[in-house]
């Protein structure tokens, strides 16, 4: 219901309003899990199978979109997309990632104490413990060196030990309390362009602080602001290195307002170049 909420916010407005002319592509077909071998995973990575099926049809409609000319951006629902988008936008290139989250989705089904994918769409991209060789979920072309992971606050145990023995940057939120957002964000777009042909940016809404965004599955208390997320989305749009974008973890079941919903839309209008004047 995700997808739903934010065009119902009026995504496309916003978008147009950024000068951007948007293509609704409509939703990829997601398979029910009542009606497929949900336990096929394990308790280590639950509905692995619809989320194969999911990201292997989002990663040929992504790199089908930037063969086409054009800038795609998914909606999410649920973060274990990113892979699709990654492994999509990657295809013919190589890329690097801008990562905001509260969390560091960096487990792997033998680390991960939930087993959701959705926790693992990093690690799984960039090939890390059981992803290694997964070719549905690889993206070859990025590397750890070009990863920047920008806001964590919530990070496991298992994945703090696995990004610092990775090539990531990570920047916490104390990072950004300390040195500010504009320049954790300019540091982590030269991190993510440095010899690629352009970024993936991953944006989870639970980013920012659930004052802000109450319509989240995880929320953490301690996040960005708003003013900070759309500074962070307009040097994204002042870089003009994405490829490609994503928007997740929308929950309008746990949302006021479709208040988060309608947040994304201003987010993603900021990403596309909209400003203030």
């Amino acid at each position: 219901m995700g997808p739903s909420a934010i065009r119902y916010a009026g995504l496309s407005s916003q978008l147009e309003a950024a000068g951007v002319t948007p293509e609704d592509a409509g939703d990829l077909s997601v398979p029910h899990h009542a009606i497929h071998d949900a336990d096929a995973g394990g308790e280590n990575a639950k509905h692995i199978n619809e989320v194969e099926e999911v990201c292997t049809a989002l990663a040929d409609a992504v790199a089908n979109a930037i063969a086409d000319g054009v800038t795609p951006l998914a909606l999410g629902g649920d973060h274990s997309i990113a892979i699709g988008s990654m492994v999509g936008s990657a295809r013919d290139a190589d890329i690097g990632v801008v990562w905001f989250d509260a969390h560091g989705d960096f487990n792997t089904p033998e680390t991960s104490p939930s087993g959701n994918v959705h926790g693992m769409p990093l690690a799984a991209a960039l090939g890390i413990g059981d992803f290694e060789g997964v070719e549905w979920a690889n993206a070859p072309r990025l590397k750890e060196e070009n990863v920047a992971i920008v806001g964590l606050r919530d990070v496991d145990e298992n994945e703090t030990t696995a990004i610092h023995n990775s090539d990531v940057t990570a920047y916490t939120m104390s990072d950004i309390d300390e040195r500010g957002i504009t320049e954790i964000t300019k540091e982590a777009l030269d991190v993510a362009t440095d010899g690629t042909d352009g970024i993936h940016v991953s944006f989870d809404l639970d980013w920012l602080d659930p004052r802000e965004a109450p319509g989240v599955g995880t929320p953490v208390r301690g996040g960005a602001t708003y003013r900070e997320a759309h500074a962070a989305m307009e040097l994204v749009a002042e870089s003009g290195a994405m490829r490609s974008l994503e928007l997740v973890e929308v929950n309008p079941i746990l949302d006021e307002h479709n208040e988060t919903a309608t947040l994304a839309t201003e987010l993603a209008a900021s990403a596309f170049g909209k400003r203030i004047l």
